[in-house]
């Protein structure tokens, strides 16, 4: 009886890890970057997306690394956040060129400075005004939370209440 329970599990468990569907988050959930974030904010308003969404991340990040491993490579959270805005990463340390929401020429250093980031990953939702109007520091507790944080921002909940408040009235 052991093998055949043993067995009887294990085909349970992957069938249950069939249902979640993962995919790569570089292909999936980020979009190519151009290094133009006017221009970037142009197509979103262009394509009808809510704004355009940054994680500020480096890449000795082990918080970084389990958002991609266990929340963004999921394909429910890859179609919703695709549909409601832009994806790019941003490494805070990097000294890749670019040029802001506001059509300076900068690095994603300088830019991670200017936007006040220390600690990653950070989450920052930017309006189609180019300004950032939300931002969530750290991971988030699993999938669900994080669909409910897009959808506290594209839904403009951000604007009448706290994202806590938000999270208990959706319970």
């Amino acid at each position: 009886m052991g093998y055949r329970f043993f067995v009887a599990c294990l085909f349970v468990l992957m069938g249950g890890l069939a249902h979640a569907e993962t995919r790569d988050v570089s292909q999936y959930f980020f979009d190519q970057k151009l290094g133009d974030f006017k221009a970037d904010l142009a197509s979103a308003k262009k394509e009808g997306k809510q704004g355009i969404l940054l994680m500020f991340e480096q890449e000795d990040c082990p918080w970084c690394h389990r958002m991609k491993a266990t929340i963004l490579n999921q394909s429910e959270v890859q179609d919703y956040y695709k549909k409601h805005f832009l994806i790019f990463s941003m490494d805070i340390k990097g000294d890749t060129p670019m040029v802001d929401f506001q059509g300076k020429d900068t690095t994603e250093k300088a830019f991670s400075v200017e936007n006040r980031v220390r600690a990653t990953p950070v989450f920052g939702f930017f309006g189609l005004n180019g300004k950032m109007i939300f931002r969530w520091t750290g991971v988030t507790k699993d999938a669900d939370e994080f669909l409910l944080l897009g959808r506290y921002v594209a839904d403009g909940a951000y604007k009448t209440q706290s994202f806590l408040a938000y999270k208990q009235g959706a319970k």
